[in-house]
C-alpha cells in the first residue's frame, strides 16, 4: 500500500502544468488556427473559387490501370503535361491502401501530386501542388494517362 501512494503523489505531480507551458500551448494552438485558416483561404484563391463536393466531377481518361503507372510514363493535368517522379504507398490504412504519385513538369521544374485510395481510384483521385514546403489541393476538370 506504501508504494500506491508514492506513485499516486508522483502523477499527482507530473499532472500539474506549468502555467508557462499552459500559456506556450494557448499561443501555438491560436497560431495553427490562423495557419488553417489561411491554408484554406490560399486553396480557395488557387481553386478560383469555394470547394464544394457539388463542383463538377473530375474527367479521368486511363490508358491503362492506375497501379501501372511508373517512373517516367507521362500524365496530363487539364493543360499540364507532367511526368511520373515516383508512385508508392502514402498511408496503409490496414484495409486500403493510400497511394501518391509525384509528378513534376520539366518545362518549369515544379512538383505536383496525386494521391487516391486503391480500392477506390475514381471517388478519391486528388491532386495537389507543392508550394513552398506544402501541399495545396487544387480543383481539376481532366486527368488523362
Amino acid at each position: 500500500m506504501v508504494k500506491a501512494k508514492a506513485v499516486t503523489k508522483k502523477a499527482k505531480k507530473k499532472e500539474k502544468t506549468n502555467p508557462k507551458t499552459a500559456i506556450a500551448n494557448k499561443k501555438i494552438e491560436k497560431s495553427l488556427e490562423i495557419v488553417e485558416k489561411e491554408m484554406d483561404e490560399i486553396t480557395k484563391t488557387i481553386n478560383g473559387k469555394q470547394n464544394n463536393e457539388s463542383d463538377k466531377e473530375t474527367t479521368i481518361k486511363a490508358s491503362k490501370p492506375i497501379t501501372q503507372l511508373k517512373r517516367g510514363d507521362k500524365i496530363n493535368v487539364d493543360s499540364l503535361n507532367l511526368e511520373i517522379d515516383s508512385h508508392y504507398i502514402l498511408i496503409d490504412h490496414g484495409s486500403t491502401k493510400e497511394m501518391a504519385i509525384e509528378l513534376f513538369d520539366p518545362k518549369t521544374d515544379k512538383d505536383y501530386q496525386l494521391r487516391y485510395f486503391l480500392d477506390q481510384v475514381e471517388n478519391s483521385l486528388e491532386f495537389y501542388e507543392l508550394q513552398e514546403i506544402i501541399y495545396v489541393k487544387r480543383k481539376v476538370d481532366k486527368i488523362e494517362w
